[in-house]
Order: structure tokens, then C-alpha cells, then sequence
């Protein structure tokens, strides 16, 4: 039997610490480093070679599954499989994998640090203050501020990463209400939450939104203008999740009409997004009525030294357990929403 070899379309990482892979699949596999800029500039030979597929932020679409033609598994680093499609690999018997349990308290932090920023006014007085030093010193400078305790959190979305921002809201003295219709009967009673069963309970009065649900054919769009209407005047949105859950014109109109006070978006419908995008415009503008009220960051918030190298050793560890036992973890169904 010939050695696997591994084709890593897009690999983001440096050269330094490749032995996380190497020792994932022993001395003997070849890891094909793939440092191109999109998938069609990889030569077909390689992906035709390929026992396995490590797939980071690059599309895998129908074109590039016809060319697998030794490939028997496809992991995604990191949750998400949207970039993938699911129906063209399963039609060729090819497993999709993805590592679910890497970044979890990383994005979870950097969800509560998002809604703690825009409640406490970090962000606001920072520019505030290196704007006019002296004329600005004071707590004027920033809008929107509330007690944590005196507030209720709607978490949609309660997987991994959902919990943990729960729980860390709970810890603030938050009333936490969760809305996801996947999850058994009893966790909330288990966990100390609150059970929402319609998105529109979970919605209704909240003074926080945070968004911790896949992209899914059931939850693109889901976060609408109607849905927004239904928070508290005055409420935060922040989404950690996938930017296309959420209108993001719908955002604009209701952050424009003060309904929504502020947001945090770390994902976006489109990355890098358009600049002429209207909500991205008046923010990079910072016309008066968007200023201090729109944080954004680079879909970053599964970042961190030590999430990146658990992202690498679980992603592959996942192909080479497939590859060396037959045995599959962290399987995506192909049917899945």
C-alpha cells in the first residue's frame, strides 16, 4: 500500500511547526502543501492524487470534488462546512469531517468581550477621549450603557461555543434566555438557563443578541428586520457565528433608526466585505450617526496561539484515524440542513 498523501489547499500557517502534521500522519505520508490563492490554481494531478483533503477557508465546490478521485475523506479546520459542497461528496462517497472543539473559549471571549465593550463604552471612550482629551473627559462620551444583571441575553444557538458564552454571561448575573430547536428537552434546567421554543420568545424584549448557530439553509437570513424589531429599544447584536445569518441591511436600518444601539460583528455576509456596502461605508466613514456604535473584527475570534495549534492536531488527527483505522469522528451528514 502506497503512502497517504495530503493535499492542504490553501495551507494559511507558516513552515515552522509542520511536525503537528507529520506526526499526525507518520514519517512516511506526503503533506502537499497547497499555498496558492484560490483552489483553481492548484493543477488537477494534485487534487487527483490526493488521499485526503484538509480544507481551511478555501470553496470546495462541485468541480473540485470531480477531481477526487482517490480522496475518501475531507476535513475542515474549524466548524463550519458551508464553504463546502456536501451533496457533490457525499455523491462520490467521500467523508466530511470538520473540528468542532477547537476555538471554542476563544470565540466565546471574544463574544462577551464584544458585548461588554459595547455595554461598558470601552470602545467610545477610547476615541472619545484621543479625540479632545480634557473636553471629553467625562462619562457623556458614551451611549448605551447598562448594568449586566439588569439585563436579558438571547444566546441562538446553544452548541459548544453557545454554552460557553451563556455561562460566561450567567457568571455577570445576566438572565440568559436560549433559543435552538436541535438540543434535547432538559439541558436548559441542566445548565440554569432559560428555554426559549421559537425564536420570536428568545427575541422578544432582549437587550443582548449574540449569535452562536451554523449556516444553514434554516438559519441564513434568520436574524431579519423583523426579528430585530422584536429586541429591546436600545439592544446589542454581536455575531461570531456566520455573517450571512444576519441581514445585514436589516442591521443598518436598525441601527440607523437607534432601535439597536450598537453591534459586533466579527463575520460578515461577504470577506474581506465590500467597502461600498452601505453599513461598511458609513463605518469606515464614521459618519456621526454610526461613530463608536459598529465594532468589527476579521473573523478573528477563533485566534489564539494555542487554538491554532489544537485546530492542526485535531484536523489531522481526524484524517489519519480515518486514513490509518477506518474510523470516522466529527462526521458531517451530508444531509444536514
Amino acid at each position: 500500500m502506497s503512502a497517504p498523501r495530503i493535499l492542504f489547499p490553501g495551507f494559511p500557517f507558516s513552515e515552522e511547526g509542520n511536525d503537528v502534521e507529520r506526526n499526525a500522519f507518520g514519517a512516511d505520508a506526503v503533506l502537499d502543501y497547497a499555498r496558492v490563492g484560490s483552489p483553481e490554481a492548484i493543477e488537477a494531478e494534485r487534487w487527483r492524487e490526493a488521499d485526503a483533503v484538509m480544507l481551511f477557508r478555501f470553496r470546495l465546490d462541485a468541480a473540485r470534488v470531480a477531481l477526487l478521485d482517490r480522496c475518501r475523506i475531507v476535513v475542515r479546520y474549524g466548524v463550519g462546512v458551508d464553504r463546502v459542497d456536501r451533496a457533490a461528496l457525499a455523491a462520490r462517497g467521500i467523508a466530511l469531517c470538520n473540528t468542532p472543539d477547537y476555538g471554542t473559549t476563544e470565540v466565546a471571549d471574544h463574544a462577551v468581550a464584544m458585548i461588554l465593550a459595547l455595554r461598558r463604552g470601552v470602545a467610545a471612550y477610547d476615541a472619545a477621549l484621543r479625540a479632545d482629551l480634557r473636553g471629553n473627559w467625562g462619562w457623556e462620551a458614551a451611549g448605551g450603557l447598562r448594568r449586566m444583571d439588569a439585563q436579558r441575553a438571547a444566546v441562538v444557538g446553544l452548541g459548544r461555543i453557545g454554552t460557553a458564552v451563556a455561562l460566561r454571561l450567567k457568571a455577570f448575573g445576566t438572565r440568559v434566555v436560549f433559543h435552538d430547536p436541535h438540543l434535547p428537552q432538559g439541558v436548559d434546567r441542566a445548565l440554569g438557563l432559560e428555554r426559549a421554543e421559537t425564536l420570536a420568545e428568545a427575541l422578544d424584549g432582549a437587550d443582548i443578541l449574540t449569535i452562536h448557530a451554523p449556516l444553514t439553509l434554516e438559519t441564513k437570513g434568520m436574524i431579519d428586520a423583523a426579528g430585530l424589531t422584536r429586541l429591546a429599544p436600545g439592544a446589542i447584536v454581536v455575531n461570531t457565528a456566520r455573517g450571512a445569518i444576519l441581514d445585514l441591511s436589516a442591521l443598518a436600518q436598525a441601527l440607523r433608526g437607534g432601535h439597536v444601539h450598537a453591534a459586533g460583528l466579527d463575520v460578515l455576509p461577504d470577506e474581506p466585505p465590500d467597502p461600498a456596502d452601505p453599513l461598511i461605508a458609513a463605518w469606515l466613514a464614521g459618519e456621526g450617526w454610526l461613530r463608536q456604535r459598529l465594532l468589527i473584527t476579521p473573523h478573528a475570534a477563533f485566534h489564539s496561539p494555542e487554538a491554532q495549534s489544537d485546530m492542526r492536531r485535531k484536523a489531522a488527527e481526524t484524517a489519519a484515524l480515518f486514513l490509518g483505522e477506518g474510523k470516522l469522528r466529527n462526521v458531517y451528514p451530508p444531509d444536514a440542513l
